[in-house]
């Protein structure tokens, strides 16, 4: 298992590969375009976009870490004063990968590798749609909840009342002949009481004039 082993061997040993790096690293920057194997081209771009991060900084320190790599001044002098500045404001992506198919013999696949050459217009940044502050509603005091909670009771007993007062009505309608009104044998009673009571008052009266007769 090749655990933290990043990159490719290409078929060399360490010292071959390096050189190798370092030969098309210099004809990368001094030609901006070379044709190479798809494999190597891709372990390429790894260098070529390391060293122009750093030929951004554009200081002595800089400067000699890229000439440990690339061996030929007048190409770390171009790569410092020419293509750098190029891409001051491009945050990567310095190099291009072209597919150009595959070589007739042994079948490998064969790619351009070359420096992007078009201006960078970064996008613009899509603006958070503001949200609006939500203003604190007041908490209610107890005065006014009390209150509140007194209209509420009136509110709801006044519906009640006028929920009853139907019923009441139609009851008392109903009920109002009944009372008002004496029945028949009310009438008939009445009348005979009457009667008996004028009777006694002639029988009394004859009694007394018999005795003053007398």
């Amino acid at each position: 298992m090749r655990h933290r082993k990043s990159g490719k061997r290409l078929g060399r040993n360490t010292s071959h590969r390096k050189a190798m790096m370092r030969n098309m690293v210099t004809s990368l920057f001094d030609h901006e375009k070379i044709t190479t194997t798809d494999a190597r081209a891709k372990e390429l771009r790894k260098v070529a976009e390391k060293l122009i991060t750093m030929a951004k900084r554009g200081d002595l320190h800089s400067r000699r870490m890229a000439l440990e790599v690339v061996r030929d001044k007048q190409v770390v002098a171009k790569l410092f004063e020419t293509i750098a500045p190029r891409y001051q404001k491009r945050p990567g992506g310095y190099t291009r990968i072209i597919k150009l198919g595959h070589r007739a013999g042994d079948n490998a696949a064969l790619s351009i590798i070359e420096l992007v050459e078009e201006e960078f217009t970064p996008k613009p940044k899509k603006k958070a749609p503001k949200q609006k502050a939500e203003t604190p509603k007041p908490k209610a005091t107890t005065e006014e909840v009390s209150a509140s909670d007194s209209k509420q009771a009136l509110e709801d007993q006044v519906q009640e009342q006028t929920e009853e007062s139907p019923e009441q009505i139609s009851t008392d309608d109903t009920a109002s002949p009944v009372s008002n009104e004496p029945s028949e044998s009310a009438q008939d009673s009445s009348m005979e009481k009457s009667e008996g009571d004028s009777e006694e008052q002639v029988e009394t009266t004859g009694e007394s004039v018999e005795e003053k007769k007398d």
